[in-house]
């Protein structure tokens, strides 16, 4: 990817950020029809000390939350969100996708540079694209619960959503979001 002259789209803010993992939840179930059939009959067991000390922070409750109840999946054959998968805690980064991402930040060209994650309010991926885009936590805030979403684009868009990663998928989906620089993501599923 090749950074343009002023890369940063724009921030879009929801009307009220869910704070509680299990309303994000809903949320999403609400607007993707089929992901009840894809929730765990028992809430997975995920070691998340593990996954913490391999990814040097804690995650957001919305984004555990979702990854006890559900396996991986993929939305409209397009947006995949791997979920950590219990045992495998400790392979759930993948450190190419994070040089990616680091080079892709330095490509480009934003009044405000950005950095991956483990600098301060620094990037970390928690979703991607088939198409190559990537799906972020910007890690500003006191906890990850003030966290916001940061997309960066293949085609060179970087944009900002200042909810969490569970309701900018509800919103994404649902059609209250602008998805710039990205096609519709259609409600259906597949596995991931």
């Amino acid at each position: 990817m090749v950074g343009a002259v002023d890369d940063l789209i724009g921030t879009q803010v929801p009307e009220r950020r869910l704070t509680d993992p299990h309303e994000a939840v809903r949320a999403l179930e609400r607007v993707v029809p089929g992901l009840l059939g894809y929730r765990r009959a028992v809430p997975a067991v995920i070691d998340w000390r593990v996954l913490q000390a391999r990814q040097g922070a804690a995650l957001p409750a919305d984004f555990r939350l979702l990854a006890e109840l559900y396996p991986a999946f993929e939305l409209g054959d397009f947006l995949r969100a791997g979920l950590p998968r219990p045992g495998m805690e400790d392979r759930w980064s993948d450190e190419d996708l994070l040089e990616t991402l680091a080079e892709w930040c330095e490509d480009a060209d934003l009044a405000v540079p950005l950095h991956p994650f483990s600098a301060p309010g620094g990037l970390l991926p928690w979703a991607t694209s088939n198409q190559g885009d990537f799906f972020l936590w910007s890690t500003h805030g006191q906890t990850p619960e003030d966290w916001s979403v940061t997309v960066a684009s293949r085609s060179g868009g970087w944009w900002h959503y200042t909810g969490g990663a569970v309701q900018f998928l509800a919103k994404l989906v649902g059609g209250a979001v602008d998805a710039w620089g990205l096609p519709p993501v259609r409600p259906t599923l597949s596995g991931g």
